[in-house]
């Protein structure tokens, strides 16, 4: 049974910076791609970035490009997505997830195991 456990979520002022972790088990992720999602409150879930599976290719969401970074730790079994400069439209549950596909992807139904989500609020 493949797990995806999120971390570091939390509250953050505009402006300020986060990373989430997104630790796996029960599945080496590091022959797929894995990507990051999130859902606001009242909104669908909606991409966010992926990264393929050696992290030399990655893709991003306009509206988080430039600001967000994703990159992944094989021999830990971990991706991460680096968030700077957050507004408060960035808040939302975020979500990793991983595909069998090798390659960075977006489509939300190709990714097979959902993590539970941590929450990021950006307040002043």
């Amino acid at each position: 049974q493949v797990q995806l456990v999120e971390s570091g979520g939390g509250l953050v002022q505009p402006g300020g910076s986060l990373r989430l972790s997104c630790a796996a088990s029960g599945r080496t992720v590091s022959n797929y791609g894995m990507g990051w999602f999130r859902q606001a409150p009242g909104k669908d879930r909606e991409f966010v970035a992926s990264i393929n599976w050696s992290g030399g290719t990655t893709a991003y969401a306009d509206s988080v490009k430039g600001r967000f970074t994703i990159s992944r730790d094989n021999a830990k079994n971990t991706v991460y997505l680096q968030m700077a400069s957050l507004k408060p439209e960035d808040t939302a549950v975020y979500y990793c997830a991983t595909t069998l596909f090798t390659w960075a992807i977006r489509e939300e139904d190709q990714f097979d195991y959902w993590g539970q989500g941590t929450q990021v609020t950006v307040s002043s």
